[in-house]
Parts: C-alpha cells; structure tokens; sequence
C-alpha cells in the first residue's frame, strides 16, 4: 500500500493551488490527511481568510473517518441531519460535510488518505483538490 508521504502531500497541494490559480478561483487553503486522519502538510495562499484551515481539515477529517467523500456526506446531511450531528459531535466538531472534502486511494484501490479544499464554492474547491490529487499519482474520489 503506497501511503501519502510529505512528497506526495507538496505535489497534491501545489497542483491543487495551480488549478485554483489557472480557473480564477478565489484563494485556497488545502489540507493533506494520511489514512489514520493525521495533517500530513497544509497551505493557506495569500488572501485566503484565517478560518479556511478547519475548513479544510473538517471537510479532510471527515471524508476520512466515514470513508466516503464530501459529496456523499453532503447527500447524507439532506436526508439525515441528526446522522450529521451526531458525528459532529463524535468527531469533536470537526466535520464538515460538504464537496471539497475528498478520498485519496492509491491505483488499487486501497485508500490512502483524504484532501480538504476550502476557498472557493464547494464544486470548485473539490474540482482542484481531484486534479491535486491525480497529479501526485493518486486516484481521487470526490
């Protein structure tokens, strides 16, 4: 199992960035997890405001402790608020389950770790997180 090391976590980061700089997306701050939910690297661009990083990690933490992407909390918050409440407070208030909350899995499958993007529309944050991701070699799932 290939894990998400502090290389791969700059690749993922930098690319993610250059996506959001080369669409015209607002400033971003983007959080790389390893699969135990441990920050493997963080950037908050210039002009990205202070409270993007939990943002970010929230939207990383919980992909990566449920297992299943941004997109997938966010349909499960529509049908069931008290799930997402519940592990909101499980997870100590750090849970955000909205787009931009992404799984990283190596190309077999197994899953590596998870990136969180906040800056921008949610769309748009996990759009530049799956092209940071593709770029380190990883498979995306967003």
């Amino acid at each position: 199992m290939t894990g998400i090391g502090i290389r791969k976590a700059r690749t993922i980061i930098k690319a993610t960035l250059a996506k959001g700089r080369e669409t015209g997306m607002k400033p971003l701050t983007v959080v790389v997890l390893d699969a135990g939910g441990h920050v493997v690297a963080v950037e908050r661009e210039d002009g990205a405001s202070a409270g993007r990083f939990d943002i970010a990690r929230g939207k990383a933490h919980g992909s990566i402790m449920l297992g299943i992407p941004g997109s997938a909390q966010q349909a499960r918050a529509d049908q069931q608020a008290y799930f997402v409440q519940a592990m909101n407070g499980l997870y100590g208030g750090r849970f955000v389950p909205v787009k931009g909350g992404l799984l990283v899995r190596d190309k077999r499958g197994a899953l590596v770790g998870a990136v969180g993007v906040s800056g921008d529309t949610s769309d748009n944050d996990a759009l530049a997180g799956a092209a940071g991701i593709e770029a380190a070699g990883f498979v995306a799932e967003a």
